[in-house]
């Protein structure tokens, strides 16, 4: 017997298992009406009104259907409304300008486009066949009563397109199928320790790479959905202590606002010893890491993937070998990106590139066959990303673009990072190499201090990093910044970092 896997199957047993229990918890804070608490027989029914709807409207099986949106209910209905019945979800970062998102709608060829109210402008400025505004137009939406056409179901289908962040050229959309997300997140969801006693707090987008799999992984399991809307270091500890959430996925500054808001919390730590946050995005550094451990008694784990990957590769989870470790040492060690997943091959090529095989790596870029034939070169999938495999971990240098060599030494910028946010005065930092006539490239670091902690200069923490680096890998300059620019999933972006000091130059290295 062959059955095949799609997303709809996580779905189809939280309402079968679990009908009457609470599904989700809408934020309650958005310019939309909140849908308040929902069960999973009501998150079903919603679902099964947008396919009818969607049927209504003539959208085909394989139309795709574009959504920008925060993290809402509506959002996570989606990807069962559409995916579940075989159109492709294609989930739009709503942080990006008209214009990307104006490319991202037609260069999929999406037949619609629900857009969150906060957005209503890109009815009049983003052309589509049927556009309609979350809130506004949930009559139509959610409004059917008729049973959607039956979809027999297809596992080599296109379940969403997902548009990375576009950071060296434009956005390309990753084309996951269900058997991509199913195997995402029936793996996370085993190695993370997924139940149905389980309390998310989304405070990871749900745009990107489809909220790691999460709204997926969270619903099969029957676990309850905390949505939030605006990611607040004090507004995460609250819900958290309201909800009695037990799990979160998060970006490193995620992770830093949390740490920030305990500055102000009073009484006692809320999910101490009950939450597991589990971060990707950046290799966090040490401090951090322990910062989580000691201050908010949270389980730390990392995981290491690409959009492309769906994104699960690797996880770095606190193991029964690391017991006897000192905390320090532990830290060091789920710094790192992590073992292999089940079902994940890894390998380091000659090059220093990371390379991996599964069963979840992308189908293809949607519409751009040269850069799928580059990626999945070989039957591996090339991340981009320089590291080492070693004892049965990965651990990533840099990307590889961003290695600096200074003085004829390569010098790993997360290195640099590493030993500077050791220092209790810095609450960001980015490092980058910009030309320089002697050495090739200075090594630069950019830095945000903490506002509460600011009594440092550039010598202070250029000796600072002495005490942790050898001499070479220490910053020759730094900048004093108020902010550093970010992708809306918390990624720093080092290219327009690096934009000002390369002006002029043909190329990135010197």
């Amino acid at each position: 017997m062959f059955f095949p896997l799609t997303v709809r199957d996580f779905l189809d047993r939280a309402v079968t298992v679990y009908p009457d229990r609470v599904a989700v918890v809408d934020e309650p804070d958005q310019p939309a009406e909140s849908w308040g608490e929902i069960t999973y027989a009501e998150l079903g029914r919603r679902a099964k009104a947008q396919a009818a709807t969607l049927d209504e409207l003539g959208v085909p099986v394989g139309g795709r259907v574009a959504i920008v949106s925060q993290n809402s209910a509506r959002l996570l209905t989606s990807f069962y409304g559409v995916s579940g019945w075989g159109r492709v979800l294609v989930p739009i970062n709503f942080r990006l300008a008209v214009a990307e998102i104006r490319y991202i709608v037609e260069h999929s060829g999406a037949e619609v486009l629900i857009v969150d109210p906060a957005l209503r402008h890109l009815v009049d400025e983003v052309e589509c066949k049927r556009t309609f505004v979350l809130g506004e137009d949930d009559g139509v939406i959610w409004g059917s009563t008729a049973e959607p056409q039956p979809w027999e179901g297809d596992e080599t289908a296109t379940a969403t397109i997902n548009y990375t962040s576009g950071t060296t050229a434009r956005p390309k959309g990753v084309q996951l199928t269900h058997r991509n997300n199913w195997i995402n997140a029936t793996v996370f969801g085993l190695q993370a320790s997924a139940n149905d006693r389980d309390v998310y707090l989304h405070t990871l987008p749900m745009f990107h790479a489809n909220g790691w799999g999460w709204p997926f992984t969270l619903t099969g399991v029957g676990g309850r959905h905390i949505i939030i809307r605006q990611i607040d270091g004090t507004e995460i500890l609250k819900r958290v202590e309201q909800h009695g959430v037990t799990v979160m996925c998060a970006a490193p500054a995620v992770v830093a606002a949390a740490l920030d808001a305990l500055k102000t919390w009073e009484g006692e730590v809320p999910g101490r010893d009950r939450v597991r946050i589990i971060v990707a995005g950046a290799p966090p550094p040490t401090r951090t890491i322990e910062r989580v451990r000691e201050e908010l008694g949270w389980e730390f784990i990392q995981i290491y993937g690409l959009t492309e990957t769906s994104p699960l590769l690797t996880m770095s989870r606190m193991r029964e070998e690391w017991d006897d470790l000192d905390a320090h040492q532990q830290a060091v060690n789920l710094g790192r990106a992590g073992a292999p997943a089940l079902g994940v091959r890894m390998m380091v090529d000659d090059q220093g590139e990371v390379l991996a095989q599964s069963n979840h790596n992308l189908a293809s870029y949607w519409e751009n066959p040269e850069a799928t034939a580059a990626a999945l070169a070989d039957n591996w999938f090339h991340t981009g990303d320089g590291g080492t495999f070693e004892d049965g971990y990965i651990t990533i240098a840099d990307r590889k673009k961003d290695v600096i060599i200074t003085g004829g030494e390569n010098v790993s910028s997360i290195e640099v990072e590493d030993a500077l946010m050791s220092h209790p005065s810095v609450k960001e930092v980015a490092v980058i190499g910009i030309p320089d006539e002697k050495w090739g490239e200075l090594i630069t670091a950019l830095v945000v201090l903490d506002p509460d902690e600011d009594s440092v200069d550039e010598a202070g923490l250029i000796a600072h990093c002495r005490t942790h680096l050898a001499g070479y890998k220490c910053p020759k300059r730094i900048d004093f910044r108020d902010e550093l620019a970010r992708t809306a999933t918390g990624k720093l972006q080092k290219f327009k970092l690096r934009a000002e000091f390369w002006a002029g130059h043909d190329r990135q290295v010197n």
